[in-house]
């Protein structure tokens, strides 16, 4: 019966091949959707699958283009499946005589002859082997087919729809399941274990039923036209028997980004992959030792292009006691010291201070606020840049009263940062770490250090468009601040080239932070417990800081060098400095402070080969500085010529006798 019924299709396909028949049969054919709900993918810089998230119905079904597979299995597939398959219409009739030879000779149905076309038919209508109904609809599917598609098109839909076993569908999804592997360079073995998965996808399956998996291969190699020692160790190979997990590199930056657009089928990411794994390895064995509830978290950035390239949110994403689920680059917390910098960059832009500057470290009062250094010491009076270096509290909240708690916050703003205030305006303790931010906040804010003050906006997706960059504060001050930074002495792991880095502990010991930057990249790391719970003993320097100079030891072989000063850079010592630079007195901060009446903040002024300075209040003398190097001394008029500022981009700032500053920032055309 099944024999006759065979050639009674062999017969309906003959007579259906007669052109004028069939022709419209064939063309008013409806299709099956062609078009499937693939896997979203996160993909790395350089195009490696990163991370994938299986589609509604819990399958893996990875996007498997033909270009991408190695041609040895498209061979090996034709070959065993439909030999015929570039030359026939959809339906093999040599196959289907054969098959109903077969058939009556022995009694039952030997072998199919379903072509690649026909089993695509099937695969689009979802329907089964066995139905005869079914068998004739898939005919007239694949002729269809065959009409309005190219062979690589209907070989391309059979690659993303072939079952594979399980939850796997589609050859790329099964190449990284029980290979780890994309399908671009195949063993024989495994492209024959490929190609016989599809017919018994179940009852095959390696991971289950490893035997059955093998003689399967077997009948694919017996019949593969490969070289005979090649089909004798592709034989030798042992056959899978676990399953690998889809890649999950970077998981929680790709699940903010799919959460941000899940029906997006391909997410673009400037990360590298295997920079990625290093790191994710680093922070793993960073931990080792260390309390079993602690996290970390790493985060690297090409401040040139703010393209993030490493994104470590925990050592281990499925870490319970370690809360690893937690993303700790966007946690917010207590920055401790690493606001310091803003600050000290802050003042040298506004002309209150020099790195040669001299500051007082003492016991002081700011009205009720009283803090003290971390270490209980004070060294009375010091330079500007020692006071940075050894992260001293008292210099820097004077610093902070006159420039302004609000200013400072506005500014971090400014730099792109979202910091969350404990209160409703922002205090002293603001550069103490008396505010909240995130790892990403911080290392974007040290992103601008290293690009001379103009702010750089980190981003992970390719296709980000760049805004324009507002400065934070001028390239002199950057400068400065970036050369104070790299004369700190490296913990660990120094290799040619220096880094500019800050270390930062919160109150309590709650949060150990390091971020630094070469000329190309700024990394940030943070150690703590997610829950918020202090971690007795964990400092910056010693905890934190070894990790970030082992982070630029995986990026790279050789760092690259921070710029030079620029041209205007004020480099001199304390004694050649002007007299209300030479040393920074608080109390000077009174009444009747100078004010730049014009020109006034964001001006453009054209053809302005001579500038008036126009001040009002404040005390004379008066000593005007162009983005922070004096250019004028001794000056009593309060309408004041300059000439020769150039083109661009100009700060000038103006200090009066009792060292209280004021600026403007304008362009000049």
């Amino acid at each position: 019966m099944k024999a006759l019924l065979l050639l009674l299709t062999l017969v309906l396909y003959l007579a259906a091949y007669t052109r004028d028949r069939v022709d419209m049969w064939i063309d008013q054919t409806v299709l099956p959707p062609l078009a499937l709900d693939m896997s979203t993918e996160m993909v790395d810089r350089n195009g490696t699958l990163l991370r994938a998230y299986t589609v509604q119905d819990g399958l893996w079904r990875l996007n498997t283009r033909l270009d991408a597979v190695d041609p040895a299995y498209v061979e090996m597939l034709i070959a065993y499946e439909d030999k015929r398959f570039r030359s026939h219409a959809g339906v093999d009739p040599l196959a289907m005589i054969r098959a109903a030879a077969q058939s009556i000779w022995h009694g039952e149905i030997v072998s199919g002859a379903s072509t690649l076309t026909m089993q695509t038919a099937r695969l689009l209508e979802q329907s089964g082997t066995g139905a005869w109904s079914g068998k004739l609809r898939q005919i007239r599917v694949a002729l269809a087919l065959e009409r309005r598609l190219s062979k690589d098109d209907i070989l391309t839909l059979y690659l993303n729809r072939a079952p594979f076993g399980g939850n796997i569908e589609g050859l790329r999804s099964a190449s990284l399941a029980y290979f780890a592997k994309e399908p671009k360079r195949l063993t024989d073995a495994e492209a024959a274990l490929l190609v016989a998965l599809p017919q018994a996808p179940e009852a095959r399956r390696p991971d289950r039923f490893p035997q059955a998996a093998y003689v399967a291969r077997t009948r694919v190699l017996s019949r593969a036209s490969i070289a005979e020692d090649a089909r004798k160790a592709a034989l030798s190979e042992p056959v899978p028997k676990t399953r690998h997990a889809i890649p999950q590199i970077a998981p929680h930056l790709t699940d903010r980004l799919y959460a941000e657009a899940p029906l997006k089928a391909r997410h673009d990411l400037t990360l590298d992959a295997a920079l990625q794994q290093r790191l994710t390895l680093l922070a793993r064995q960073a931990l080792h030792g260390h309390d079993p509830r602690m996290s970390i978290a790493i985060l690297v950035a090409d401040h040139r292009s703010g393209e993030v390239l490493a994104s470590v949110g925990s050592a281990s994403y499925t870490a319970d006691t370690r809360a690893g689920f937690v993303d700790m680059t966007q946690a917010i917390r207590s920055p401790g010291s690493t606001l310091k910098p803003l600050v000290y960059g802050m003042a040298f832009d506004a002309g209150l201070a020099h790195p040669e500057t001299l500051i007082t470290d003492r016991p002081t009062a700011f009205g009720t606020y009283e803090p003290q250094n971390f270490d209980g010491l004070y060294r009375g009076e010091l330079r500007v840049r020692d006071a940075l270096q050894l992260s001293l509290n008292i210099p820097v909240v004077s610093l902070t009263e006159r420039l302004g708690p609000n200013r400072i916050y506005a500014k971090m703003h400014l730099a792109g940062m979202d910091p969350t205030l404990p209160g409703n305006a922002p205090g002293l303790a603001l550069t103490l770490g008396g505010v909240g931010v995130s790892l990403q906040d911080l290392v974007q804010l040290y992103a601008s250090f290293a690009q001379g003050g103009q702010s750089s906006t980190l981003h992970s997706k390719i296709d980000t468009n760049s805004a324009q960059k507002p400065r934070i504060i001028g390239s002199e001050a950057a400068w400065h601040i970036s050369h104070i930074l790299s004369g700190l002495q490296p913990l660990t792991g120094q290799k040619e080239g220096q880094i500019a880095f800050k270390t930062g502990t919160s109150y309590g010991h709650r949060d150990a932070w390091a971020i630094g930057y070469d000329g190309a990249h700024v990394i940030g790391v943070w150690m703590g417990r997610p829950d918020g719970t202090p971690v007795p003993g964990a400092f910056g320097g010693d905890l934190a800081a070894p990790v970030l100079f082992q982070a630029f030891d995986r990026i790279v072989t050789k760092r690259t060098a921070l710029p030079p000063p620029p041209s205007s850079a004020l480099i001199v010592s304390g004694g050649q400095l002007p007299l209300p630079l030479q040393r920074f007195d608080r109390k000077s901060a009174r009444a009747n402070a100078p004010v730049v009446a014009f020109p006034p903040d964001g001006a453009i002024l054209e053809n302005a080969d001579t500038v008036t300075l126009k001040i009002r209040d404040g005390y004379a003398p008066f000593t005007i500085l162009l983005n922070g190097k004096p250019i004028q001394s001794g000056a009593h008029d309060r309408a004041i010529q300059l000439a020769g500022l150039g083109v661009g981009a100009a700060t000038l700032s103006v200090i009066d006798a009792r060292g209280q500053s004021a600026r403007t920032q304008i362009w000049l055309d």
